[in-house]
This record gives structure tokens, C-alpha cells and sequence, in this order.
């Protein structure tokens, strides 16, 4: 990362930023996937190797007892369930009641092999935000690959059959889909996109889901590529910038969460760990060691790619970080 760019941005967020206490323990449980996205920022896939060990595993549900602010266990990948170590971290995080978060693919939940997955997600009442960049057929498989818009509609179908999204009475199985743009543009304004998903879902399969949470696409890894391939790396990055949103800053993911990749390293973010951005100073801090106190206060690692997060109504794991009303003051949005 060039200082320049480190300075460009913390110059527009009007100073330095700090962590405070951790409230989201963000596991990246390695890169191994069963689809292989073009915009994947961990450039994931089925050959992919990394994944997190049974140590490090073990580390983390003990940097969990160490956390005294921690409310949420939010694990990714790749694909996150096809790490060994992954029913062990969600019963450490349901056993001491901690919100647990699956960041799904849903075509992970029909592959061979894990045909119980889905009813062990509904046993431990985990929380799935899954991946559904839109409602059309096409749209789905050019992005995520060919046939999967299909295989993701009859995994979302299973889903509410065991009660997730609301579909039955007295459940409360949290359903929330993922929406990113194709192509090098920020995502439309949230509710009239979440109801176009809702009409259409329900209307054509029956399927309904809790909230849709959008997330602008980092020009890092296989989008960064694609957009060198589109000659629009240039015209992306402006689009960020001149987007820059001075009210998201309050409410940015990096300031409450801590990101620990397959390895055990620590990071302000997903994104950070996907560009090998470990902690300011934090070249001796491992998942293994380190306690609440040496994170709180910390310097947050930014660069370029935090425009990303900051641009229109900002962008995080748990979607928009602003109210869209223009007339709206700063209200952040609901966290993971």
C-alpha cells in the first residue's frame, strides 16, 4: 500500500481512525469454495487450499473468552461450512450465546455430503446471510456461474421450509440475501431493490426472506481484474471517491470488528486481509495471544479500497450504513 493513498483517504475522513471495543469476531475460514465468482474478493474457489486449521480454530473460540464486548460470531470463506473446524466454531459461539452468522452461498447447502447442513444451521438458530446478487436467472450465472441462480432458489426453498425468513409461524430463523452490482457501479438505493426481491421471489418460487443487505464490490482481487480487463479500473475508483459520504464514517464495520484469516492473523477487515493489511503495528499479534486491550485504540489500516465503504450510503457486512433520505440525518444501519 503506497502512504499516499493511506493519507488520500484518512485526509477526506478528516483524521485518523480507531478501533474500539470488538463487537464482531469476523472468521475467514480459508479460500476453499464450490463456485468461483468474478467479483470474489478472496479469489475463492474449489482448488483453492487455505483453510483454517484445527488449532487455529481452537484459538479463536479462546479469543472469544478473551473479548469482553463481543456479541456476534460472523464466519466466511470462501466456503465457510467446508471447513472441518466449522460446526465446532458455530456450537462455541451458540454455547456462549453470541449471535453466529453463516455467510452462505446457498448452492453449498444441495453439494454432496452436506445434506444435514441446512438442518444443522436451523438447530443452532444461525443467523444466514446468503449470496443472491439478484432475482433474473442470468444476472445470477454470469456472475456466479452457470446454473447456480437455479441451484440457489431450491436451496433457498429448503431454507424456508425449516422456518428461515419468516415462512413459519413461531420461528425467528434470520434469512437475509446479499445483493452486489455487475459491472463498476454503487448499488441502487436499498428499499425499492428489497421489494422488487420480495415481489418477485414470492411471487415466482414462493420464497421469502427477512432483509436484503447490499454491499458495493471492492476493486480488489477478481473485480479488480475484471475491471483491468473492462478498462474501468481508473473510472471505478473515481466513482468511489467523488462518492466519498463523510456520514458513514461513525458507522464503518472496521471500528468494532476484527478479521482473523485461516492462519490466525489479525485484521481491521476482510478486505484489509484479502491485501495482507495486518494491524498497524500489529506484525506481533496473533489470534493465539493477543487480548481486548492490545486492540482498542488501535490505528485503523486504510488505503484506496476503503472508499469503497464510504461511498453514497456506504457499505459494510451488514449493508448500508446511512439512511438514503437525503433529508435524513446520520442513522446506522442495523449491524451484523
Amino acid at each position: 500500500m503506497k502512504t499516499a493513498s493511506r493519507q488520500s483517504f484518512l485526509t477526506r475522513a478528516g483524521g485518523s481512525l480507531r478501533r474500539g471495543s470488538t463487537r464482531v469476531l469476523q472468521l475467514n475460514l480459508g479460500r476453499l469454495c464450490n463456485q468461483s465468482c468474478v467479483h470474489c474478493h478472496v479469489d475463492a474457489g474449489p482448488h483453492r487450499g487455505e483453510v483454517m486449521s484445527s488449532d487455529v480454530a481452537t484459538d479463536c473460540i479462546d479469543l472469544i473468552d478473551r473479548l469482553d464486548a463481543i456479541e456476534t460470531l460472523d464466519i466466511t470463506g470462501g466456503a465457510p461450512e467446508m471447513c472441518p473446524s466449522f460446526e465446532k466454531l458455530v456450537r462455541a459461539g451458540r454455547d456462549r450465546n453470541l449471535e453466529v452468522i453463516d455467510r452462505c452461498n446457498l448452492t453449498i447447502l444441495l453439494e454432496p455430503g452436506y445434506e444435514q447442513l441446512a438442518d444443522f444451521l436451523a438447530q443452532q438458530r444461525v443467523r444466514i446471510v446468503a449470496s443472491l446478487p439478484c432475482y433474473e436467472s442470468e444476472n445470477v450465472d454470469q456472475q456466479r456461474g452457470r446454473g447456480v441462480f437455479q441451484r440457489s432458489i431450491q436451496a433457498l426453498q429448503r431454507l424456508n421450509s425449516l422456518g428461515y425468513g419468516g415462512a413459519k409461524k413461531g420461528t425467528d430463523l434470520s434469512l437475509d440475501l446479499v445483493y452486489n452490482p455487475i459491472g463498476p457501479h454503487l448499488p441502487p438505493p436499498v428499499q425499492p431493490l428489497e421489494n422488487a426481491y420480495r415481489e418477485q421471489l414470492h411471487s415466482r418460487y414462493g420464497i421469502v426472506f427477512d432483509r436484503l443487505i447490499t454491499i458495493t464490490n471492492m476493486p480488489i482481487a477478481r473485480f479488480l481484474s475484471q475491471l483491468r480487463r473492462m478498462g474501468q479500473e481508473s473510472h471505478y475508483q473515481a466513482l468511489l471517491e467523488d462518492s466519498f459520504n463523510h456520514a458513514t464514517l461513525p458507522g464503518l464495520m472496521c471500528r468494532e470488528t476484527l478479521s482473523v484469516s485461516y492462519d490466525g492473523h489479525l485484521h481491521d477487515c476482510d478486505f484489509n486481509q484479502m491485501l495482507a493489511l495486518k494491524l498497524v503495528a500489529g506484525d506481533g499479534l496473533h489470534v493465539s495471544t493477543v487480548n481486548e486491550s492490545e486492540l482498542v485504540g488501535r490505528d485503523i489500516q486504510t488505503g484506496r479500497h476503503c472508499f469503497g465503504c464510504t461511498a453514497g450510503a456506504g457499505s459494510s457486512c451488514g449493508g448500508t450504513l446511512v439512511c438514503e433520505s437525503p433529508a435524513a440525518k446520520i442513522s446506522v444501519a442495523k449491524r451484523s
